[in-house]
């Protein structure tokens, strides 16, 4: 016990001596929030990655889908390497970079209000983005509670505040910079932790080998006759591990935590190496994170009484103390950088795109500043409590929440921002069909799984947070384009004016040649 609490104060004890050291940075809004777009590849790549993987996906989704598809939940994994970085970073890094430097916007939903010339739809993603950013931000506390009860048997209430305040603290004091810089070291814990933590379970069952032969044996007629089914790599329902694979892939093409990471890179050398860096750490922590899910079967735990939050617990309970403690630090790692990146995000777009919009447009540059602090105090609060009354109700399950929240935020917005940045058509009537497509149908898919005496019914496949969240992206992507076509034109002089940052001016010399 000692030695993990003295794991744990050095651990805090850096978060917050980094935001300090960082706060020089945090002077004006361009610093608070973007680190003064001069944040190289190794942070940037770094906290793409580790805003991306938290206890959601160690604990929650390891977890769950782990324990439903066995080894075959690997292919999450790579698809969030592939699809959710290698070809994000591709497609989106470097216009991203250039069209909102262009358009002098710090968030997304200010890209929104200049790229299509809408107010309103800056107003309205705003509160897309508050609303629907609580619930995923609650489901990182269940996820780390789950080990710090198992670590050190410390109460839930304990683990929630704790971490809010510590997260609150750094990215308080020294903005984006802080957070990057943090990010960066918690992203080395996670990518030494997770190799450690699979060899070390993996030998408790025999090893690699040993391991899978004993998940082959392992039957479930409620889930498939098929012998071995569990160790295969194609497992036993291919269609929902895709849908759970375009969630989490496709995902953060749509989120203003993911895609703002590419608002802040320095150069275009920095996105080439990021792409590199960011796709290396998925493969590791995100592949490593969805493998050693695929065991949870050999727990044999009670999912109907304990949930699928608990397999994972289980997979590490018979490891030596001082692994535990590397455990609890780095799922602690990837709970703080995901959540400091939301609470900023949510802060800035309050503060940029709803009060200076609307309420207080003639407000300075240190007012912006004072108020994103108070803002983020407010953010952690809330979704503080709401992720302590969160746990007594029924909606427990980890990989609910993210569904609800990723499919919700990236329904709305993937389309609009992706079309925005490549498309001159896009019309601002698609976003708005857009928006109300993709928070719609998730909130009703919310309604329906809480209160069926309302009368709300889905299909049987997409009753599931995870699967409506997917068919609300691809969904997204097609009702854009077919809008943007049947109604009214967008500015073309001012979307020419746009998109002329992607065009290089080169001057060479002009030799006289002969005829």
């Amino acid at each position: 016990m000692a030695l993990k609490i003295i794991m744990l104060v050095v651990f805090f004890a850096v978060m917050v001596g980094v935001g300090f050291y960082a706060r020089k940075q945090a002077t004006d809004v361009n610093g608070f929030v973007l680190g003064g777009r001069k944040v190289g590849p190794w942070l940037t790549a770094f906290a793409y990655g580790t805003s991306y993987f938290s206890a959601v996906i160690f604990v929650g989704y390891a977890g769950q889908f782990g324990w439903k598809y066995g080894i075959a939940s690997t292919w999450i994994g790579i698809g969030n390497a592939v699809l959710g970085s290698l070809i994000a970073w591709v497609v989106l890094g470097r216009r991203t970079r250039l069209l909102t430097q262009k358009l002098d916007s710090r968030t997304m939903p200010e890209f929104f209000e200049r790229r299509y010339n809408s107010k309103s739809l800056k107003l309205i993603s705003s509160l897309i983005i508050f609303i629907f950013l609580i619930p995923y931000t609650a489901s990182l506390y269940n996820g780390l509670s789950r080990l710090f009860g198992m670590a050190f048997n410390i109460d839930y209430k304990v683990c929630v505040i704790a971490m809010a305040v510590l997260t609150g603290i750094y990215v308080i004091v020294g903005g984006y910079m802080a957070t990057a810089i943090n990010d960066f070291i918690q992203g080395l814990i996670m990518l030494i932790g997770i190799v450690v933590i699979i060899a070390a379970v993996l030998n408790n069952y025999g090893g690699l080998t040993g391991a899978l032969d004993q998940l082959a044996r392992v039957a479930d007629p409620a889930v498939s006759d098929t012998p071995g089914i569990f160790a295969s790599f194609l497992g036993p329902d291919i269609f929902n591990l895709a849908c759970v694979v375009i969630l989490t892939s496709l995902g953060t093409w749509g989120l203003p935590q993911m895609v703002q990471k590419f608002y802040a890179i320095k150069d275009e050398k920095s996105v080439k190496t990021g792409t590199i860096v960011s796709t290396f750490f998925a493969v590791i922590v995100a592949g490593g994170c969805y493998f050693l899910g695929g065991f949870g079967r050999l727990t044999n735990t009670d999912v109907a009484a304990e949930g699928f939050d608990a397999v994972v617990p289980h997979l590490l309970e018979g490891l030596p103390v001082a692994l535990i403690g590397l455990v609890v630090i780095l799922v602690l790692s990837a709970s703080m950088s995901t959540l400091s990146s939301l609470v900023l995000t949510s802060s800035s777009t309050l503060t940029i795109d709803f009060i200076k919009g609307s309420i207080s447009p003639k407000m300075s540059e240190k007012k912006q500043v004072l108020t994103m602090r108070i803002m983020l105090v407010i953010f952690i609060a809330i979704s503080a409590v709401i992720a302590i009354v969160q746990y007594s109700s029924k909606i427990t399950f980890i990989a609910q929440l993210m569904g609800v929240s990723w499919g919700a935020i990236a329904g709305a917005f993937l389309a609009p921002f992706l079309y925005g940045l490549y498309w001159k058509k896009t019309t601002v009537a698609s976003c708005w069909v857009s928006c109300i497509w993709g928070a719609g149908i998730m909130t009703l898919n919310f309604i329906s799984n809480t209160w069926p005496q309302l009368g709300i019914h889905f299909p049987a496949q997409l009753q599931s947070p995870i699967n409506c969240g997917a068919l609300a992206m691809v969904g997204g992507l097609i009702i854009v384009p077919i809008v943007s076509l049947i109604t009214k034109k967008p500015d073309q002089a001012m979307v020419e004016e746009a998109f002329s940052c992607y065009d290089e001016k080169v001057t060479v010399a002009q030799k006289k040649v002969l005829d």
